[in-house]
């Protein structure tokens, strides 16, 4: 029994002296970030924290708020193999996964030689992703799933990391064709995307329009990025946070017992969203500087987690309600 206690207390020493170094690259890259990135802190926490955790994420703002500019820097900063894919109605699937082509050798030998499409990066940029066709996006789902794809009955798988972030425009524009829910499911978290504070804009407005601008720089590689998404998996969770995450999941469903969400909500979050919740908790304490999630954190991330995993009534829509407004009021409710 004794042997047993110390290994597990050496155990534990090891992640905590494994999450102390992850504390500190991480502060790296949000420092990293923010010479490229200003303002719009929680656009980049959450974004990150995506990342961090292994999952995807889908960036919703109108046009021209920096989006595409976080992705790609995120890429350099993370030090990941990116490619960009901008979506548009007439794009097919073979131009995001690759087709087969023709070659014929020497003896006039026919054969088929997979060449390998975009989506074979550690960070796929998908921008506009709601330009695309369903049979486009569906081509995406499987990725983003099961992290291969399938071709001609032929199994690729994508390299690790793999991390889509993708950017939608809320504008209710012509050719755009709305998500599908399992599709939006894959994606741990939904970062809105606001317009910048003041101050913000006029550091934008004098860092971004001179001769030089600055460039990001590697903090960590692929390897390490995937070493710290092992450690926040390892990251203990305790039960009144664990009790926390699923009081606030089931409280989002219809027919659970809470009467403004029966009234308001047609369907709610699945399992994903406490799965998301889980991880993305974690990932915001480190992010925070911290050894171990709390309350804090569910409530913080109760809006990207849950709000594209829900929708409204038609009743709560004609009165003019929010997903956002449902949510904030069953955070309220949770913290009593």
């Amino acid at each position: 029994m004794g042997m047993m206690k110390t290994e597990a207390s050496l155990d534990e020493k090891a992640i905590v002296a494994a999450a102390e170094k992850a504390l500190s690259d991480i502060a790296a890259i949000r420092g990293e970030v923010s010479k490229v990135i200003f303002g719009q802190e929680s656009v980049v926490e959450n974004t990150i924290l995506a990342v961090l955790s292994g999952g995807h994420a889908l960036l919703v703002g109108v046009p021209g708020l920096a989006k595409t500019r976080l992705v790609t820097t995120l890429g350099e900063v993370l030090g990941l193999a990116a490619n960009r894919i901008q979506f548009t109605p007439d794009l097919m699937p073979s131009d995001i996964l690759g087709s087969e082509v023709m070659d014929q050798d020497d003896s006039g030998r026919r054969s088929f030689r997979f060449v390998k499409g975009p989506v074979f990066a550690q960070l796929l940029m998908a921008d506009e992703i709601n330009r695309a066709s369903p049979r486009t996006q569906s081509a995406l789902l499987q990725s983003m799933q099961e992290y291969h794809i399938t071709i001609a009955g032929q199994r690729y798988d994508l390299p690790a990391p793999f991390h889509v972030l993708a950017t939608q425009n809320p504008l209710e524009q012509e050719g755009t064709y709305p998500l599908p829910e399992a599709q939006l499911d894959r994606f741990l978290l939904q970062v809105d995307v606001n317009y910048p504070e003041l101050a913000a804009e006029r550091q934008i407005l004098l860092e971004t329009t001179g001769l030089g601008e600055t460039r990001p720089e590697a903090i960590i590689d692929a390897q390490r990025l995937l070493e710290i998404q092992t450690l926040v998996r390892q990251m203990p969770v305790s039960d009144t946070v664990v009790d926390a995450i699923l009081a606030l999941v089931r409280s989002a469903r219809p027919g659970q017992g809470n009467a403004s969400t029966d009234k308001n909500v047609a369907w709610g979050p699945g399992p994903r969203a406490g799965q998301a919740m889980m991880l993305c908790a974690r990932a915001r304490a480190l992010y925070e500087g911290r050894l171990a999630p709390s309350l804090d954190d569910i409530f913080a991330l109760a809006e990207p987690i849950l709000q594209h995993r829900m929708a409204l009534t038609f009743a709560a829509r004609a009165e003019g309600m929010s997903v956002r407004d449902v949510i904030a009021g069953l955070v309220k409710q949770a913290k009593g």
